[in-house]
Order: C-alpha cells, then structure tokens, then sequence
C-alpha cells in the first residue's frame, strides 16, 4: 500500500469522518494484485476535504469528487453518494451527499469493484458478495444490471473489458442485460468508446474481449466493419485456419500471447520493444503499441468488400480499400490523427513484405527507413503466424535493415533547391521531383558525391 493513500486516510478518520480505499484497488488488492491508483471514499463534503489538504483540485466537486495531491501523488477523494436519476445515459442528473459507506457502494458497476477496504485495521467491507464473485471468477453487476446500464451506457464495454482482463465469466443476468441493451452502446460518446476499445485492444485480452463484444452483440453495434469479416472465406492455401474473422482473432490472440512473453522475457523472436529508438520510444511505450494493436485488427477489414472467386478467392485491392476504411474508422474514434496515419499506413502497407525480394534498392531503403518500421515487421510476424505460418521474409526484412549503415539507408543530402537554381531551374512543384530523383540515385549507389548528383540532374531534367 501506498503510504500516502493510508496517510489520506488516517487524516480524514482523525478528524472525525470515515474514509475507506475503494474500487479497483481493493479489487487488485483481494486479487493478490499489486494496484496501480488508490481512490478513497469518504463521508466528508468536498469543501471539508479540501481545508484538511493543502493541495486539492475539485475536478468534479459537484458530483463529489477532489484530487488531493500528497507527496507528488493524486488521489482522488469521493464522497459518499446516492445518484439521482440518469437522464444522459452517463451522469446522475443530481447526487445525495451520504454519511452511509454502504449506500454509496450500492450506486457502483459491479461486485467486484464495490469493495472497501480500511487501511487502518486491515479489513475488507463487502456489502455486495464482491468477494465471493471474485472467488468464482464472475462479474456481475451491483443489484438490477439494466439500471445500472441504464446509468451509464459504457459500462457494458467496461463489463466486457473487465470479464477479458481478469478472465472472469459474465454473470447470466448481467450478460442478458447487456445483449438486450446492445444497440444502446451508440448512444455513448465516441471518444469514451474509443478509450475503452483501446484498453481492451491492449491490455492483453485482445482476444477474449472481442469475442465477448461479439457474444454481447455490442460489436455490431461499435465495429460493424469488423462483424462483416465473420463468414468471409479465405483461400485455404495461405489462410488454413479458416475465414477473415478467424484469422483476425487468431492475430489478437497471438499479440496477447506475445504481451504477456515479453513481460516474462520468453519471447526472443518478437521485435524487442525495449530496444526501439528513443524517438520511437516516447510514442511505443509499451507492447502492443495503440497502433500495433488497431491495425492488428483492422489490417484485413477491406476483405469483404473485395472478395471474389475467379481462379481463386481473391482479395484485390483489399490493402487499399482496408485503408480507406481504417481511415473512416479513425475518424469516427476521434484518434488523433499521428495515430490514424501510423495505424492507416499499416494497414495499407501489410503486404508489401512479399515483395521485398523484387523491390529497387531505393525502395527497399525507404521501406526500411521508414517511422515505425518495428510495428511494420510485428505486424507481419503476427500476420505469418496467424495464417500459414511462413516467416521467411521477416527473418530477411530484418537481416537487410541489421546490414545497412544508417549513412546507406538515410543519406544526406547531395544537393538543396538553392543549387537548382544555380543551374538555372526555376523554382516549382518540379523541385520535389528533381531531388527525390538524386536520393533515389544515391540509395541506388549511382551517384555518391556532389559532382555526380549535379550531373545526373543536368543529364535528365530540361531547363525550361
């Protein structure tokens, strides 16, 4: 335990109020888990809990709610609620301040996360056999599952995410409130849902949960870009383990399997994401990456719109209309648009590696050269070992780029657009086209010095 959460605490109980941790901490803690935030319950108004504390921040005072910041850390600091009615499918329309730990336990998501916990004595408060659910590895909701979906909406995301993260079974009531209320999850925002897809995409039950989301009929309702790829036939040649939406979730799986390797350090063939470079670094925190983990799943969601049989089952196109509807898909989850281009140019580049063998130098280069490269050849390793299970051109993808010096792949510059107009170019939109021209010549090892850069573009580019 924190000793700054147990300090909270302790000031709180000695100035005459009770003061529990609660939620996911305690869920955490029961789970023989180390937590990672604690949140404290209180039955102190917020106006009294921030004259105990020197640093607070009311970010959500009217419904309770005070960050207090002790010893560099935040804790946030609720007071013990009942909820008025929920009108917007998110927020009570008023709350009623409590001095009863268990009334506002009753107003919480599921049994899990009702738990309190007093640091003090050691002892765990259950008014909601969370407990005895935990014990059972079963998630249900807190009293009447269509109310408090009813309440808030994501919180049938939330059940999913948390069955898949904890490999829980959904409680039967529970998931038959979710199932009947399926279509309800559009009413939510798109960016709340997007945060939810993404904690589910990556915290290592990609698998599980979107199975889960298909099982509750939420994916249809969310993703219908992904339910479409159930039934869609593959040619068994490349793709022996069967339909679009199988190879996918194959893919899921094999992430989640290769998150939890890296963890343990058993896993010496995944691209090591400790080593990336530290521009990469700031972006790739952790494995999977948020666009590692979206292009896994939307890498092949052109499929069914390009599926025909002629010869064979044929997919032409797909990489291309996968990115345009990678794109939509982006979009609609507000990601930010850095991510959507890196998730986007995945999904169109994914096929690229068969022609590795064939590309010019100067393509090859910039293939290899290019940001985020590491997830280019995760991405395919999972695509290979998701299908047919062929891992031939990864192994060269990364012994070409382990050979080429940095000074081969991303040379300097030979020229600028100033000496263009020392010979006597115009300046123009044929300015990019010259001196991408002269980089294509040096990755060829055509021309090496300035001499020969000046030449080639004499030799090939009319003066108007």
């Amino acid at each position: 335990m924190k000793p700054s959460a147990v300090a909270i605490v302790r000031e709180l109980r000695q100035a005459g109020f009770a003061a529990y941790f609660v939620g996911g901490c305690v869920r955490d803690q029961v789970m023989g888990q180390e937590p990672k935030d604690y949140d404290i319950a209180t039955s102190a108004r917020p106006e009294q809990v921030m004259r105990l504390f020197p640093q607070t921040v009311p970010v959500g005072a009217q419904f309770g709610v005070v960050l207090v910041i002790l010893e560099g850390r935040k804790y946030e600091v609720a007071t013990f609620r009942s909820d008025g009615a929920y009108h917007d499918g998110r927020r009570p329309e008023d709350v009623t301040y409590t001095d009863e730990a268990r009334l506002d336990v009753l107003r919480r998501d599921f049994t899990m996360n009702g738990l309190l916990y007093d640091p003090l004595a050691g002892e765990v408060l259950d008014y909601v056999g969370g407990q005895s659910d935990i014990g059972k590895g079963l998630l249900r909701s807190i009293g009447d599952p269509v109310r408090r979906f009813g309440e808030d909406k994501l919180r049938m995301m939330r059940a999913v995410r948390f069955a898949a993260r904890f490999q829980f079974s959904l409680e039967q009531q529970t998931l038959d409130a979710i199932v009947r209320a399926s279509k309800q999850i559009a009413q939510v925002s798109k960016e709340r849902l997007r945060d939810e897809l993404i904690r589910i995409l990556t915290e290592g039950a990609a698998h599980d949960g979107f199975l889960l989301l298909d099982q509750t009929q939420l994916l249809n309702s969310i993703l219908p870009e992904i339910s479409a790829l159930q039934g869609v036939e593959q040619p068994p040649e490349f793709h022996p383990e069967g339909d679009v939406w199988t190879h996918t979730m194959l893919m899921l799986q094999i992430m989640d399997q290769t998150r939890r390797q890296l963890a343990q350090g058993t896993n010496p063939t995944a691209t090591d994401w400790k080593q990336l470079s530290a521009g990469e670094q700031d972006e790739v925190e952790s494995y999977p990456s948020i666009s590692l983990a979206m292009a896994v799943l939307l890498h092949d969601v052109g499929k069914p719109l390009t599926f025909e049989v002629k010869d064979r089952i044929r997919f032409n196109n797909h990489c291309e209309e996968g990115a345009r509807l990678a794109t939509r898909i982006c979009e609609r989850f507000r990601l930010a648009n850095r991510q959507t281009e890196r998730i986007v140019q995945l999904v169109r580049d994914h096929l690229k590696f068969k022609d590795l063998p064939q590309m010019k130098p100067s393509t090859l280069k910039r293939f290899l050269r290019q940001v985020g490269f590491d997830e280019h050849l995760e991405l395919h390793r999972i695509d290979c070992l998701g299908s047919h299970r062929q891992l031939e051109l990864w192994h060269l993808a990364r012994q070409m780029r382990e050979q080429l010096r940095p000074e081969e792949i991303r040379p300097e510059p030979l020229i600028s657009g100033d000496d263009l107009i020392q010979l006597g170019y115009r300046p123009g939109p044929m300015f990019k086209q010259i001196l991408k021209s002269v980089e294509d010549a040096q990755l060829e090892l055509a021309v090496r010095t300035r001499e020969e850069a000046l030449d080639w573009v004499g030799s090939r580019f009319a003066r108007e």
